[in-house]
């Protein structure tokens, strides 16, 4: 009989992230674990405890993993290799739908909008924006201000910097620093994508990036993009190891770690949709309570319990 942890880990408690590749995911004596079927070699994997596992190609899952890892409350996400790209993620939109229309609600009246964006804005450069400004004047600002700090970062590490430029179809094509920096935004993205649908919200409504399912995961990444996994790539990118993606994987882990961005990323999102200064909308007076009470639980808001 497989064992079903009753109480999921709050994710600022879990560890940040694992990569898996070539392997086949299973349950086996109720725990998780990949098995390498050449070797006959099971590595057990305390999936309760992880906020996402990136899944490599080359990757099975069973149905069992699947289900545990959605009890658990951990995401999975299907990757490219070395994370360069994101495919799929085991649950997409949020659990919370008096969250999701609180979210809904803030992107698309244009004054509470522009609200979030300004708190994004002083969050990711420790000052309140110029006043006045557009949502697009806005991004203009930030733009240059990030084209700054590449470049003085890649200075601090002595690359020579041309720009951030990836094509996803000739990856090959990149320079070390550029391959390094999409490793690294893709953990950072991961992980924070975790973090949105813990909170019980969704990944594609975005305010600054819209239109993608990932819109809100890149709003929320760059706040910290900075000071967690830009330098991390380009210190990285300044040894030019063989095998950089793994060394970015472990770098980032490690900045994670350090800096305790799950322990503040989700009342970093709350700060955020806070600055709209609205409440959530109430249910319709006319609308039916659910059938089966959801039971009490120590997981996040966003948890899907079983």
């Amino acid at each position: 009989m497989s064992f079903i942890p009753l109480k999921p880990i709050p994710l600022k408690d879990r560890m940040s992230m694992i990569f898996v590749g070539m392997g086949q995911i299973d349950v086996r004596d109720g725990a998780f674990v990949v098995i390498d079927e050449v070797n006959g070699e099971r590595m057990h994997i305390p999936v309760g405890s992880v906020a996402c596992l990136l899944l490599e190609p080359g990757t099975r899952v069973s149905h069992a993993a699947v289900k545990l890892a959605a009890v658990v409350g951990t995401l999975l996400i299907w990757v490219g290799d070395a994370g360069v790209r994101l495919y799929s993620a085991g649950q997409p939109g949020g659990a919370r739908s008096d969250k999701l229309l609180y979210q809904a609600q803030l992107a698309l009246d244009e004054s509470l909008r522009l609200k979030v964006v300004r708190k994004m804005f002083e969050l990711r450069f420790g000052e309140e924006p110029p006043s006045r400004r557009s949502v697009e004047q806005l991004r203009g600002i930030e733009g240059a201000r990030v084209r700054k700090t590449y470049q003085m970062l890649a200075k601090q590490y002595g690359l020579k910097w041309q720009g951030r430029r990836y094509d996803p179809k000739q990856w090959d094509a990149s320079d070390v620093a550029n391959q390094c920096l999409s490793a690294a935004t893709a953990c950072l993205y991961g992980i924070t994508e975790a973090a949105i649908l813990a909170a019980g919200y969704a990944p594609a409504i975005g305010f600054l990036h819209t239109g993608k399912p990932l819109s809100f995961v890149y709003d929320i990444a760059d706040i910290v993009k900075f000071e967690t996994v830009v330098p991390a790539a380009f210190r990285i990118a300044a040894k030019n190891p063989p095998m950089p993606e793994r060394e970015v994987r472990i770098a980032c882990r490690d900045a994670f770690k350090q800096t305790r961005l799950l322990q503040r990323i989700i009342p970093m999102i709350e700060e955020v949709l806070a600055a709209g200064e609205v409440e959530p909308p109430p249910p319709p007076a006319d609308a039916v309570p659910p059938a089966i009470p959801e039971p009490t639980s120590i997981g996040d808001s966003g948890h899907r319990s079983h």
